[in-house]
């Protein structure tokens, strides 16, 4: 280390020994937890946590969204600055080499031993719990990366003097990088300048395109903590070359990287608390990594956190203006700020890319060959290609920075005192005003303090429902873990994303608080912050592991080295022909040029582009164009249900109550006047009106409705219900969140009040308190959480000194939290009444205590509030499905592309809704799994799978295979037995997580394939089913509304959001249309974007081949194409056949049959090489005849030229011609997969054109025409001869490509299966599975 950055470490004894026996001090006022965990590799990947279920989409945010990402397909494993597990060599080292300077005057030593992460000594052993795919995040022995002990975690090459490099896994971008050190070698940088100088540039480019050679001459490995500057590495290949940030710090350790996070050696004391004298950081992709030289290593810097934070009276103080400078020093600006590259920069880089320096060096090569006219017109489109380029670029970024970059005015406390500072100058720790009017959204992700706030989140969720956001307590303080995976429910709701648009903000209304004002905390800023990933997500898109690019350079490859042989052979032929030097050369390279056209790889992205823009009228965006080609290849689609496959707002069908004393159900309730009559004249005296009392009352509490200028604002189901009861909501204030001490009087409640004609409370006669104004107060809200599937309310009516505890949720957890003689017997059967015609019920419970302080209320436990209840009764929702479902469902279905549903609803109201919509078939078999034994968290648990309409059909547990039903049993079915064939299956989530973590792969794989409703599903488990299906070899897509959904979406290969954003973080395609008709678009046009991509590449392939040949054939005589005829070839034919060839849209009806996703493939090589092998042919028969006419004008051989008017040019010239356009027509593909080539007129127009341009060369040119263009008189029968090949050659070209070549590809598959059966194509495993379960 330098010594600048060192001075005057120890080691003390007494400290090692305290900190051996486990004493810690508390915490410095000014240190922080900067945790590593969930983001390294040493770091299990699990969800044991006590709420790692359901997470964060309680409150929809996009936090977890970043948690719920697979590793893509075609990632590497190896990294070239990493080899794994060659660290083991000793660690032990001293501070004074770590860059610390002692805070104490101490003059004894500490010993550096690096100590073995927590993590990994606290790791569970396997026991019964079965992992999980090697894609799944849910179990502790799935870890993304393999588990090492912590003496070679993420090292390699350790020397006595640190580690030189380092692996780091990034949960939130779901990407592993490996960082090296190097300094520049003065005898490499010698070496590079000698080779950019002696090669005049060509070295420098070379080295610019291949990094890994440039750090090979340039660098040498330093160890981390010396290095100047690093090579960063993904598991992609991508690699980036960084300088290290070095900044003059001086300041304690702790500061930058907490008091915690320093006991990264077993010897360590928490109170002895380091200067670091300089501190080193990187910033790769705007994620920035500090050095923390205890450690040796990188440390990832958005998940610090103030320990200070535990109070929330305390942080509403602010910061001091020495803790703003010190943490803007860390973290930087709070700006989403993308660096802008200069127009220059931009040029240089578009005019430095491999394509355009082959451009570049083909104008010299044709300059040189005096093709002037042909060079200038490359020349002109290649300066106005570069222009439209940077243009879009420039207005790319320039559209993203509008989005991304956001500053405003704040009023922010520093020193006690407030003030307007810029937004950019928060830092976390800051407490800011968020009632300020002129604040339109969040700066920076923060935690609401006091007041209450409503936030639109569809930015980062796809979710447009409004989201009430209410002040943290310290108990959510203590929850708050910026390293998480995903946020934990209990702090979500306090959170306030960067990027969200603030609906409604208000002030407390508290007596007692000094802070008349609504106060919020940063708390991630800039890059760190949700929006900063989801900009992120738009700069970086991961790649989607399509082969089709790299099979297309690969091919490139290939025709590069035919291009070398026929370099070579011309080479010979001219040297044999006696041609200058010069001439040799300039003709030998122009073959290159030929034979790879420097167009060849803009063609690859037409049908893409096309496409995109046709969706993008269709108002499905997309931000990530790659995932486009994925879509086409879609095995299987899952959908939720709710607002996805059915309306968005369910109508209140009817309310069934329990009533009393009879115990049993009402009739269907449709009206609140028949739930509880105003007058008691028209109630029945024989029935306890207290249970439906309990039910309005519910209704009309038990909600998270807000009021925004005068409207209901929330879940639609709330607001439905809410709705029904005909009652007046009046919105309360919320608590400060300091602490639960405050005074009644303190907190303003929400109100919900009874129409006009019902204000007063009516006895029913046992009460003899008489009538008094009905208001109801809700004094405590516990908030829906996903896992447990309910939420609760504690609500006092007016002048009274009791209060009532009332909860609505899922009819299955009612049994856990009610007391068994409040349930009907009927209970079950009228659920399954309703469930099974797919009506969504949700249960009432309550109970009521005679006399509760209001502070009793504020302390009250969820667990005392929901327990020993009362049920009273069902809410019955009628869930309409959207007109375009079934219609898009059995579009899916007649395309054998799989459908899902997966939802967290009832499994019978799904099982309905999926026969409804045909996903599943009405007359055949569904069966459901239930527990006869033990429980999901039990290992040896047992399973029955029943049919839900007779349970005597069942299926065998160990191969999911029907039965056949007892003979003594009556098995009849209002539908014919025999679709035990055509059998699904529906799983509850808590069975799929029990078959995911315990049971055998056979059972999970099979479940996985006749699957087709997953009810009751959190949203963690969606995203796991999404994995699942993909590691049995499907492509797997996810058409939801974004907020519980965020995490499938990710992680699917396709994700589709129905939303009003027209970017989100939540899926690469976003539709503004909300039905699932967007899914068929999707695959329609990426069918038709692939097949596109084929043809073009396909087209442009042969046209270099034909020109190959038709030039070859000419060099055979020291003789070439004109410079009239190259320019007629490529502007006139070629450039507008390629590009109106995209045009095609794509073929409306989804056919069974799914395009090839291979270049290489047989399908599409051995049509293409044998579209080649008779061109050449043709184009040989054409050479020959010429040369037996009378008329024949032979080539002069010139030393210094190449001369172009001969018989034999003009023959192969007129001949090419027809070939370039016809072959436009056999190439175009049409149904299944796009439109015919009819519908496409600009294609149609311009073969039109060209074809009677091409007619004209050959049948009666003006000899001004002849001379312009190079040609010479032909007789009028060789010109019936050349029209007559050219016909008949279309004719063979367009039958073999459409019969004979694809009956040939299978012919030699068939053939390479028997020669070489281990060569064999791997089959998908999900169809084996799918073949080995047929009946």
């Amino acid at each position: 280390m330098n010594e600048d950055n060192t001075s005057g470490a120890r080691r003390s004894s007494s400290i090692a020994s305290s900190a051996r026996h486990g004493q810690r001090s508390s915490f410095y006022r000014r240190g922080s937890n900067w945790s590593e965990a969930s983001f390294l590799t040493d770091v299990e990947m699990a969800s044991e946590d006590v709420f790692a279920g359901p997470v964060s989409e309680s409150v929809p945010t996009s936090v977890s969204s970043f948690a719920h990402q697979r590793p893509r397909a075609g990632s590497t494993t190896s990294f070239t600055y990493y080899e794994e597990g060659q660290d083991n060599g000793s660690s032990e080292e001293w501070l004074d080499e770590l860059g610390v300077t002692e805070a104490q005057d101490d003059t004894e030593e500490l010993d550096g031993t690096p100590e073995h992460d927590s993590e990994l000594d606290s790791e569970e052993s396997p026991s019964l719990r079965r992992k999980s795919s090697a894609n799944s995040r849910s179990s502790v022995q799935a870890p993304l990366l393999r588990r090492r002990t912590s003496s070679d975690t993420d090292v390699t090459g350790y020397r006595r003097e640190g580690r030189a490099s380092q692996k780091i896994y990034i949960v939130t971008e779901d990407m592993t990088i490996v960082v090296a050190g190097f300094k520049t070698s003065i005898l490499g940088l010698i070496i590079y300048t000698i080779i950019c100088l002696m090669t005049a540039g060509l070295g420098y480019l070379l080295l610019r395109w291949l990094p890994r050679w440039r750090i090979r001459i340039l660098g040498t490995s330093r160890p981390l903590r010396d290095a100047d500057w690093v090579a960063i590495e993904n598991q992609w290949g991508e690699l980036e070359i960084q300088q290290l940030l070095k900044q003059d710090y001086g300041h304690s350790l702790s500061t930058v990287f907490g008091i915690q996070e320093k006991a990264g050696f077993e010897d360590y004391d928490a109170d002895f608390d380091p200067v670091l004298n300089q501190l080193r950081s990187i910033d790769y992709r705007y994620i920035r990594f500090c050095f923390h030289p205890l450690k040796d290593k990188f440390v990832l810097g958005n998940a610090w956190k103030d320990p200070a934070w535990t109070d929330v009276k305390t942080i509403r103080l602010g910061l001091e203006n020495d803790d703003k400078e010190l943490r803007q020093r860390v973290f930087g600006q709070n700006m989403i700020d993308i660096k802008q590259k200069s127009v220059g920069q931009l040029l240089v880089d578009e005019v430095f890319h491999p394509f355009y320096v082959f451009q570049i060096a083909s104008l010299i090569l044709w300059s040189l060959d005096q093709y002037y006219y042909y060079a200038a017109c490359i020349f002109i489109i290649s300066v106005v290609s570069i222009t439209t380029t940077l243009m879009e670029t420039l207005a790319t970024m320039r559209r993203l920075r509008e989005i991304s970059r956001f500053e405003c005015d704040v009023r922010v406390q520093r020193n006690g005192f407030w003030r307007h500072v810029d937004s950019g100058d928060l830092v976390p720790g800051d407490v800011y005003e968020i009632t300020d009017p002129s604040l339109t959204q969040f700066p920076c992700d923060s935690l609401l303090l006091s007041g209450d706030c409503i936030v639109n989140e569809s930015m980062l969720t796809g979710e447009s429902v409004p989201v009430t956001k209410i002040p943290a307590t310290n108990d959510a303080l203590d929850l708050l873990n910026l390293s998480a995976s995903s946020m934990h429910p209990e702090v979500a709701k306090h959170m306030l994303f960067s990027g969200t648009k603030i609906v409604r903000a208000r002030r407390p209304q508290d007596d007692k608080d000094d802070q008349a004002a609504a106060l919020a905390m940063v708390v991630r800023t800039g890059f760190n912050t949700t929006k900063g990933a989801l900009v992120r997500s738009m700069l970086f898109p991961k790649p989607s592991g399509f082969k089709f690019y790299r099979d297309s350079f690969r091919y490139i490859s290939v025709m590069a080295l035919i291009a070398a042989i026929g370099f070579i052979v011309s080479l010979i032929n001219f040297i044999r022909l006696g041609l200058a030097p010069h001439l040799i050369i300039v003709r030998a390279l122009d073959l290159i040029t030929i034979v790879v056209p420097p167009a060849l790889p803009a063609t690859l992205t037409i049908g893409m582009n096309f496409a995109l823009s046709r969706l993008k009228k269709r108002q499905i965006f997309c931000i990530s164009p790659q995932r486009i080609n994925v879509g086409g290849r879609l095995d299987v689609i899952c959908f939720d249900k709710t607002g996805t496959l059915t309306e968005d707002g369910l109508d209140v069908l009817g309310l069934r109550v329990v009533q009393r004393p009879s115990g049993r159900f009402s009739d269907i309730l449709q009206d609140p006047l028949s739930v509880l009559p105003s007058a008691l004249y028209e109630r029945d005296p024989t029935i306890d009106y207290r249970a439906h009392q309990a039910m309005l009352y519910t209704m009309a509490t038990c909600h998270s409705l807000r009021s925004v200028d005068d409207e209901l604002v929330g879940d639609p189901l709330d607001v439905k219900m809410f709705q029904f009861t005909g009652w007046q909501f009046e919105e309360g204030e919320q608590r400060s969140g300091a602490g639960d001490d405050d005074e009644p009087n303190s907190l303003a409640p929400s109100i919900a009040r009874p129409p006009p004609g019902m204000e007063y409370c009516l006895s029913d006669g046992n009460d003899e308190s008489g009538d008094k104004i009905l208001e109801l107060g809700v004094l405590k809200n516990f908030e829906f959480v996903p896992h447990l599937r309910r939420a609760g309310v504690v609500v006092r009516q007016y002048q009274s000194a009791g209060a009532d505890v009332f909860v609505k949720g899922a009819p299955e957890c009612m049994a856990d939290i009610c007391r068994p003689e409040s349930f009907p017997e009927d209970y079950e059967e009228l659920l399954g009444f309703y469930t099974h015609r797919g009506y969504r019920v949700i249960a009432c419970a309550t109970k009521s205590f005679s006399k509760m302080t209001w502070l009793k209320i504020q302390k009250m436990k969820r667990a005392d509030a929901e327990s020993d209840l009362e049920f009273v009764g069902f809410i019955v929702f009628e869930n309409k499905l959207k007109p375009t479902s079934t219609g898009v469902i059995q579009e899916l279905g007649d395309a054998n592309i799989r459908k899902i549903m997966c939802t967290g609803d009832n499994i019978l109201t799904a099982i309905s809704v999926a026969r409804e919509c045909t996903l599943i078939d009405r007359t055949a078999h569904c069966f459901v799994p239930h527990f006869v034994e033990g429980d999901s968290r039990t290992p040896l648990a047992k399973l029955t799978w029943e049919s839900v309409d007779n349970p005597v059909f069942q299926l065998d547990e160990y191969t999911l295979e029907p039965r056949p039903p007892p003979v003594d049993h009556d098995a009849s079915l209002p539908y014919d037995i025999s679709n035990l064939r055509n059998y699904s299956i529906a799983v509850t989530g808590d069975v799929f997580r029990w078959i995911i973590d315990y049971a055998s792969d056979r059972v999970l794989k099979r479940m996985l394939v006749r699957g087709q409703v997953f009810a009751r599903m959190s949203p963690d488990e969606k995203h796991e089913l999404v994995e699942k299906l993909q590691s049995i070899d499907y492509c797997c897509g996810f058409c939801g509304d974004g907020a519980n959904d965020c995490g499938a979406l990710k992680a699917a290969d396709v994700g589709i959001s129905l939303s009003e954003a027209e970017a989100s973080v939540a899926a690469p395609f976003t539709s503004r249309v909300f039905d699932i008709s967007c899914v068929p678009e999707v695959i329609r046009e990426g069918r038709a974007a692939l097949v596109t991509s084929f043809s073009c590449f396909k087209y442009m392939s042969l046209y270099s081949a034909i020109q190959f040949t038709s030039v070859s054939f000419l060099y055979a005589f020291a003789s070439n194409l004109g410079d009239f005829q190259f320019l007629y070839i490529d502007l006139v034919l070629i450039l507008p056949l390629a590009i109106f060839m995209g045009w095609t849209g794509a073929y409306p009806i989804l056919s069974q049959k799914r395009p090839t996703a291979s270049l290489v493939s047989r399908k599409v090589l051995t049509p293409l090489l044998g579209q080649i092998i008779i061109s050449i042919l043709v184009q040989a028969v054409a050479f020959v005849a010429v040369r037996q006419q009378s008329w024949y004008i032979p080539p002069k051989v010139h030393k210094n030229h190449s001369g172009a008017k001969n018989s034999e040019n003009s023959a192969l010239f007129l001949m090419s011609c027809f070939m370039y356009i016809l072959a436009a027509i056999v190439l175009s593909v049409g149904p299944p997969f796009r439109r015919s080539m009819a519908h496409n007129l600009p294609f149609v127009i311009a073969i039109v054109v060209t074809l009677l341009i091409s007619l004209y060369l050959l049948l009666d040119p003006a000899p001004a025409v002849l001379r312009f263009m190079d040609l010479t008189n032909i007789s009028n029968n060789f010109k019936i001869f050349v029209l007559v090949l050219a016909v008949g050659w279309f004719a063979c070209a367009y039958g073999t490509e459409k019969f004979v070549f694809p009956a040939m590809a299978r012919w030699i598959g068939s053939v390479q299966a028997r020669l070489w059966p281990k060569q064999r194509k791997k089959r998908k495993e999900y169809k084996v599975v799918f073949e080995n379960m047929r009946i």
